[in-house]
């Protein structure tokens, strides 16, 4: 080897060192786009074997490796074929490359190469948290001194040259701190206590007033509802209802109400099953691991099967991630995350985590509570079995002896077997008005009488050109019971699809008998029927039809007459013909005692009905899954890449203690390994996201206002020394929030005016430094309660199944159709409502109540025409101002106007009227009447605004 001048090795012979010279060049210049997963030109760039493979790269031969052709700059356009996007490889670089592949393209075997995301490690989020003092300020007005959140917020006013807002009134303050922690208005008479209240620490007791109201709970949970995605269908294409999920809402409430420290939600959220066996108390907790939307439409295809469970996953996995960690994890399911350190390894940890949660009700009761249960039904299903073991004995008995006969029996069987394409019988002419059509059995059940199908039932005269008088259009009736109803399409099962002359959409009998009646006297001679007369679903349930059969004619509906039936036909099955042989061979006497025996039984299944079963709810059902798990390339369930186990996400390695756990481990262990992780003291997100989302809660926007992406992508926070002190008192306060709102509250800066000041404006104006407190308009629940409230009709039963503002009309596939008229069982507060994934529920909805399908960190506030529309014209809005009037009148009686308007303004604004108000009120009334007074109210800005 020669030496250079400088006694330097010559570059063109210096070893390249893949791993700091050629790796980030393909990282930063190709692995965007030649990603697992990502695969741009079916070729991935994060292991040297698929550019072997797909002939790109010839190792010791520069000049037969296709990667130099795409990467080279043309002298002629100055440009590279590849990279696509960006500034091509300098010449530089290229030479690097030449060189690399000369050298033999040297690419250790366990290097991947990944893209590297926006934000790494040092993100500020992933950071411990600092335990920082309140800023010490010289010039620190007295009263904002006294509490550390002030000497925070107050410092950043400094910096940005604003000064804070001056007090509040009384009325703002209890108008305000009251929807804040209840949701609802203050009545007029806390109004007027609070405010000849003098004493130093009135607004004290009020805070601790609103926080011991049960109210609060119902407020504040439904918060976190929104959060965890909570609704109560399954939503996808079939959204049908689910109707005992209710019990998690209430849980949540109470928690809320008990004060429960949050980290105890966590464990019981994730893992309630495992720390709470047996108390529904706690159990009801995992409910929120399922009460995400889901597909149960139950595909076959096990392909599309695997496809729909990872997607059934995934929202566990993304609904984890962002409501306590406050990061997008769901980003990482087809590949690294492209903004925030969490790797796709992260990603699928979690998936082996939560493999063992399926959608469902189980049933939760304490051990003595089935034992209890099992006592009382035991010995009746022992006295059961023991009769139908006696039944069972003699029908064998029975079935025997008539086998011995089968011959004499099949001798009578000289006609074909029904057919579901079609069943004809003909029989002498015989004059009639009404022919009907009773089942003895069906094809899929000897035993059944209802439930089979008719697409078409046809009655021919006995003339030479023969006429079906069974048709509607010649004047024929049908009538039978329908056994299934589709509310949200009329008619899809009627009774009057037997003579519609079409042939395809079936009835579904709910009675044995169709009948059918001419519109006048006809003779006739000759019956056709069928469930599926085209065959096109003749081996699906869907076409189920009658095995046995007898067909009955009248003149009058009253006398009957039989002219045909199926007992000379051939039975369809070895269960009809079992059937029959026994109808033949059993005696009276026979008959008599399996009768007695069914009375019993009959018995015994009222008296075990009327045993109360345990409760049965929507906690999703547990069962172990064990590995292997591995990757999903492209997120894809059919292209398994790496290996990996149940383990904390590598994101806060650096500042958490990780755990790993085996592949087989018991399920729920895995759930409580991460729950435990999350809450554990030396994980900083946790708690940061938790102070966030209270902040958010109090002034309308979080100091991270993305209080669900606390990553690349979220918004930095406008206090982080304020955030993480606030977090610190939580994880101090054993994780109790109601000394956080307490604290939060008796601040300066949640006591300020919300005033308008154009020069803060200029500087501030979203009011993100809280320099007066943020005005908000009131959540949809909120107006909806209040008006409820207001009136004297908001009825304040806690708990239990909640109630509909839509009618529920379920087939196949399920319908809401909002409710026109509003009876007192819908006057609860919203939080109540039996919320179903894509309901529109007018006045909630316009107020931009979200579609819980998915999770809602924040709500947004939009001003549309339907709101005013709403509030103006729905009948709901209607009916309360009629309630409102007849209030006002019983409150101060019917003669008195000026009290009255008086009585409203208070119950409405927290305020009196002001003269000029209560003119132009009294010019109203005495023009339109009390109630258009109200309906005018009701529809004012100050109602639904704070402050």
């Amino acid at each position: 080897m020669r030496l250079s001048a400088s006694g330097k090795v010559p570059e063109s012979f210096s070893k390249v060192d893949f791993e700091k010279e050629i790796a980030p060049l393909i990282v930063e210049h190709c692995i965007r786009c030649h990603n697992p997963g990502n695969e741009k030109g079916e070729l991935s760039l994060d292991s040297v074997q698929a550019l072997k493979e797909k002939e790109y790269l010839s190792p010791g031969k520069p000049e037969e490796s296709y990667l130099l052709d795409v990467i080279r700059v043309s002298s002629k356009s100055g440009k590279a074929e590849m990279p696509k996007e960006g500034k091509p490889l300098s010449e530089a670089e290229y030479s690097l490359f030449n060189r690399w592949i000369k050298q033999g393209a040297d690419w250790p075997d366990q290097l991947k190469l990944q893209e590297k995301s926006k934000a790494d490690l040092s993100w500020w989020s992933l950071q411990p948290l600092a335990h920082h003092e309140p800023p010490a300020l010289k010039s620190l007005p007295k009263l904002w001194q006294q509490n550390a959140i002030d000497r925070f917020i107050y410092a950043r006013l400094q910096e940005k040259n604003l000064v804070p807002s001056p007090r509040a009134t009384k009325r703002e303050l209890i108008r305000r701190a009251t929807y804040n922690l209840t949701g609802l208005p203050p009545t007029p008479e806390e109004v007027a206590a609070f405010e000849s209240d003098t004493a130093p620490n009135a607004y004290e007791k009020l805070i601790d007033r609103l926080l011991d109201s049960p109210r609060y709970g119902e407020h504040w949970g439904r918060h976190w509802l929104d959060v965890v995605r909570f609704g109560e269908s399954n939503g996808f294409e079939r959204n049908v209802i689910i109707d005992n999920a209710w019990p998690f809402r209430d849980y949540v409430i109470q928690s809320f109400n008990d004060d429960k420290p949050f980290d105890q939600m966590v464990l019981e959220h994730l893992a309630g099953d495992v720390i709470g066996k047996g108390d529904s108390k706690i159990e009801v907790g995992t409910t929120f691991l399922v009460c995400g939307p889901y597909d149960n439409v139950g595909n076959q295809d096990p392909v599309q099967a695997a496809q729909i469970r990872a997607n059934t996953i995934d929202d566990m996995i993304r609904t984890t991630g962002e409501a306590f960690l406050g990061l997008t994890v769901g980003c990482s399911r087809c590949h690294n995350h492209k903004f925030d350190p969490v790797k796709q390894q992260d990603y699928y940890a979690l998936y082996a985590t939560f493999s063992g949660v399926f959608h469902g009700s189980r049933v939760l009761a304490t051990r003595a509570e089935q034992q209890k249960r099992t006592k009382k039904i035991t010995p009746l299903n022992a006295r059961k079995a023991e009769l139908q073991k006696k039944k069972s004995q003699l029908q064998s008995t029975i079935h025997a002896r008539a086998e011995k006969k089968s011959a004499e029996y099949e001798k009578l069987w000289v006609r074909e077997s029904v057919k579901r394409t079609g069943v004809e019988d003909t029989f002498s002419p015989i004059s009639a008005k009404f022919v009907r059509l009773t089942s003895e059995g069906l094809d899929t059940n000897p035993s059944s009488k209802t439930g089979y199908r008719i697409d078409e039932f046809e009655v021919w005269t006995a003339e030479e050109t023969s006429r079906n008088v069974a048709l509607a259009k010649q004047g024929g009736t049908a009538k039978g019971a329908n056994s299934r109803v589709a509310g949200d399409f009329s008619g899809a099962y009627d009774v009057n699809l037997t003579i519609d002359g079409k042939i395809g959409a079936c009835w579904i009998a709910g009675s044995p008998d169709l009948v059918i009646e001419f519109k006048q006297l006809e003779t006739i001679n000759r019956v056709v029927f069928s469930s599926d007369r085209s065959g096109a679903a003749m081996s699906n349930y869907k076409a189920t039809f009658l095995a046995d059969y007898k067909l009955e004619v009248s003149t009058d509906g009253k006398v009957w007459q039989e002219v045909a039936s199926s007992k000379d036909r051939k039975p369809v099955n070895a269960n009809h013909r079992r059937k029959r042989f026994y109808t033949s061979e059993v005696t009276s006497g026979e008959q008599k005692q399996i009768s007695e025996w069914d009375t019993e039984i009959r018995q015994i299944d009222r008296k075990l009905a009327a045993i109360p079963a345990l409760p049965a709810w929507w906690v999703g059902n547990h069962r172990q899954v064990n590995g292997p798990f591995h990757v999903f390339v492209g997120g894809n369930p059919q292209r398994k890449g790496e290996h990996v186990v149940p383990a904390s996400m590598s994101t806060l390695s650096k500042v958490t203690n990780g755990y790993q756990l085996d592949e087989k481990s018991p399920h729920g262990e895995r759930r409580l390994a991460l729950a435990r992780w999350l809450v554990a003291k030396e994980n900083p997100l946790t708690p940061r996201v938790l102070a966030n989302r209270l902040w958010h809660y109090h002034f309308g926007t979080g100091i991270v206002s993305t209080p669900s992406d606390f990553g690349y992508m979220g918004t930095r926070p406008t206090h982080p020394e304020l955030l993480d002190w606030l977090a610190v008192q939580l994880q101090e306060n054993g994780w109790q929030l109601k000394a956080i709102h307490k604290l939060i509250m008796l601040s300066q800066t949640y006591q300020q005016t919300s005033t308008f000041r154009a020069e803060a404006v200029r500087i501030d104006s979203d009011t993100r430094y809280l320099w007066r407190f943020p005005p908000r308009r009131l959540s949809g629940e909120e107006i909806r309660d209040t008006l409820l409230s207001v009136s004297g009709k908001l009825n304040l039963k806690m708990g239990g199944p909640g109630f509909r503002l839509y009618q529920y009309l379920q087939d196949n596939v399920a319908t809401y159709v909002p409710l026109e008229k509003f009876g007192p069982e819908t006057y609860r507060r919203a939080v109540y409502h039996q919320n179903a994934r894509a309901a529109r529920l007018d006045l909630l909805t316009d107020f931009d109540c979200p579609d819980n399908a998915f999770a809602a960190p924040r709500r947004n506030s939009t001003t549309t025409p339907l709101q005013a529309l709403t509030l103006m014209n729905h009948q709901f809005t209607l009916d309360l101002s009629q309630f409102l009037a007849d209030r006002l009148q019983s409150d101060v009686g019917t003669e008195h106007i000026e009290r009255q308007i008086d009585r409203a303004f208070r119950l409405l604004y927290a305020r009196p009227p002001v003269l000029q108000e209560q003119l132009a009120a009294k010019k109203l009334i005495s023009a339109n009447g009390l109630n258009a007074f109200c309906r005018a109210m009701i529809n004012s800005n100050e109602l639904i605004y704070l402050d």
